[in-house]
């Protein structure tokens, strides 16, 4: 968001033929904003190749193969900046559906992002997170048919990329351990999600450990830190007298994300996962502007928390500007 121009995909419409090759050119342009920045990761977009899996659009279908020299460059300057690149797939991509077509369609769809990660000849930190799914009716069931889909439908490349999060409403952290138990999947902690959703009360330190112990030796796990939005929303609602649209103000919903992240709820999550080592990924509105003004806030309030993200003191004052000067005219 510090660069407006710049576009994480091709969003042409199919009439006009959009295709990764000029997703892949938006992209070189990011990862020179990224290590502008000094920002190591990057979410990459679920239509980073657009239509390549629509059942109805065999004209794009190759579009991946096809784009094997151009992925293989994208991932070679994501290596030597240092950026690790991750996909988050869209919540259509649902395992353990109780309809086998979705469960085809989603896993058609792992295989794509998998491929397209696989030609960028990236290590395996650069992962795909998805959720377990739906509830169906039947939670227990529904963990049993995800273990299934993994043992017996997911191609090889896609299990070296596939890690699973818990979510803030059906999931919880027991539910993926229960899950990784029988698949050796890696896995997710999310913060807000764990404080959303934790039926077993398992202590935050804890249920970190065990997540972080998914990932073999060698590689470096993820998490991922948000902070639920805490203003007033304001919806449009029928006056039941006058027939009318309004405006009316209701509570926050905790499971949403704020724009910025809440320096000292992350300070806290730090100080408490004190000598492991993992990741961060944000997940905020204002995404990247989050994390400059996140990196001012550590240094002026807990700089040996800042210490362990490399921020120097001396460097304060610039990143405070650096954070500033990002935001767009109208924010400020």
């Amino acid at each position: 968001m510090g660069d407006p121009e710049i576009k994480s995909n091709d969003t042409r419409r199919w009439q006009q033929d959009p295709h990764l090759k000029v997703s892949l050119e938006y992209m070189d342009r990011a990862l020179d904003y990224l290590d502008k920045h000094d920002i190591r990761m990057y979410r990459l977009s679920s239509d980073l190749a657009p239509y390549a899996t629509h059942p109805d659009m065999p004209q794009f279908h190759t579009m991946v193969r096809d784009s094997d020299a151009e992925l293989r460059a994208f991932g070679a300057k994501a290596r030597r900046l240092g950026i690790r690149l991750s996909f988050h797939p869209s919540q259509y991509v649902v395992l353990n559906s109780p309809d086998p077509q979705l469960v085809e369609k989603s896993i058609w769809d792992l295989s794509s992002q998998a491929e397209m990660l696989d030609r960028m000849e990236l290590g395996p930190e650069a992962v795909m997170v998805i959720h377990v799914g739906g509830t169906y009716g039947d939670r227990a069931a529904a963990n049993a048919r995800w273990v299934e889909t993994w043992n017996a439908r997911l191609p090889e490349h896609v299990r070296r990329r596939l890690v699973l999060e818990h979510d803030d409403l059906r999931f919880s952290v027991s539910d993926i351990l229960w899950i990784h138990e029988r698949t050796g999947v890696r896995l997710i902690f999310d913060h807000q999600h764990f404080w959303c959703l934790n039926p077993d009360r398992l202590e935050l330190r804890e249920a970190l450990e065990q997540v972080l112990r998914s990932w073999p030796p060698g590689q470096r796990p993820k998490v991922h830190f948000s902070s639920p939005r805490t203003e007033m929303r304001e919806l449009k609602r029928k006056d039941k007298g006058t027939g009318r649209q309004r405006t009316v103000l209701v509570p926050p919903v905790n499971t949403g994300h704020a724009d910025f992240c809440n320096p000292f709820e992350f300070i806290t999550f730090m100080r408490t996962a004190g000598g492991l080592e993992f990741d961060v990924m944000l997940e905020a509105k204002v995404k990247d502007l989050a994390l400059l003004r996140l990196r001012a806030d550590l240094l002026r309030y807990a700089p040996d928390i800042a210490q362990r993200f490399g921020l120097d003191p001396a460097d304060a004052a610039d990143l405070l500007a650096d954070a500033e000067a990002a935001l767009p005219e109208e924010a400020e």
